[in-house]
């Protein structure tokens, strides 16, 4: 059996998520309140299945569970993993002036609020209420700057496409000007480097243009530094795997995130594409 939970602050993104993976295929059910979630495990497990077919169910568990049943989520949540079912946590946020923007286009009500409390308030407790369930998500995923056809993208790519065997690492480049991106596990800053903003030719380019690419290369420092990060991830990525780790991101930051880090972010896929089966890439600001 595969079992994905879905969780994740209000507006940031859970119905979709959920939506991509009941239309490839998995029995999804949204708002499950935790406690009933062993029985459900050991009823779909006891019903006869088509032969070489993999029991896919996911499920959405967020602040509109039962408090004490949203308390009991992680310690379920062990348990099955204990018993061998192979679970998978994705936990999807957003910064909260964008999930205060998104509930004002779509005027929905914050399950949280009421006459007493507003919408910001109302999310900073629901960010406490789950941080139990964010720190034991397999995969953390930032909405902030996601179109809806992005995140299904995103989630068919790093939840859905985990039939590689091994570990799926994601090389995100970004920009420091715009936020850490909240998914990152290992942070990497480059705006020691020179920087090919200042060259005017190059001011409009990117990392991915040749003429960025030479002019990176042409100084050591960047070298220097792609052999660095490089030793450091050969010597940790494997660790991670060890770990039982599913996903690991490595962010890749420099000023605007169009130049440098997007550089930096396609040498290293290159450099660990040997060694590990599914690699991604995602430039973040080229995105937007």
């Amino acid at each position: 059996m595969r079992l994905v939970i879905i969780s994740g602050r209000s507006g940031s993104g859970k119905s979709s998520a959920l939506q991509l993976l009941e239309d490839v295929g998995f029995n999804c059910i949204d708002n499950l309140p935790a406690s009933l979630l062993p029985e459900l495990v050991r009823r779909v497990s006891e019903e006869p299945q088509q032969e070489n077919r993999e029991i896919q169910l996911a499920l959405g568990i967020d602040a509109r569970n039962l408090w004490h049943d949203v308390n009991k989520a992680p310690k379920v949540i062990r348990e099955l993993r204990e018993s061998g079912v192979d679970c998978d946590v994705v936990y999807l946020d957003a910064r909260s002036p964008v999930l205060v923007q998104r509930f004002s286009e779509t005027r929905r009500k914050h399950p949280l609020s009421d006459s007493r409390t507003h919408l910001l308030e109302a999310l900073n407790r629901e960010k406490e209420m789950l941080a139990p369930l964010a720190s034991m998500a397999d995969l953390v995923v930032d909405t902030s700057s996601l179109s809806l056809h992005q995140l299904r993208d995103q989630i068919k790519s790093r939840v859905v496409g985990k039939d590689s065997p091994g570990m799926a690492i994601l090389f995100q480049s970004f920009g420091f000007k715009h936020g850490v991106p909240v998914d990152a596990d290992l942070v990497f800053d480059l705006r020691c480097l020179p920087n090919p903003y200042w060259v005017e030719e190059l001011r409009n380019k990117t990392g991915m243009d040749p003429e960025v690419a030479e002019f990176l290369r042409s100084h050591e420092e960047t070298e220097a530094m792609q052999r660095d990060i490089t030793h450091f991830l050969e010597r940790w990525l494997p660790s991670y795997q060890q770990s039982n780790r599913s996903y690991t991101c490595v962010a890749i930051g420099c000023t605007g995130g169009r130049h440098r880090s997007v550089y930096m972010v396609e040498q290293l896929a290159k450099t660990f594409a040997s060694q590990f089966k599914n690699i991604q890439i995602r430039h973040r600001e080229q995105q937007k």
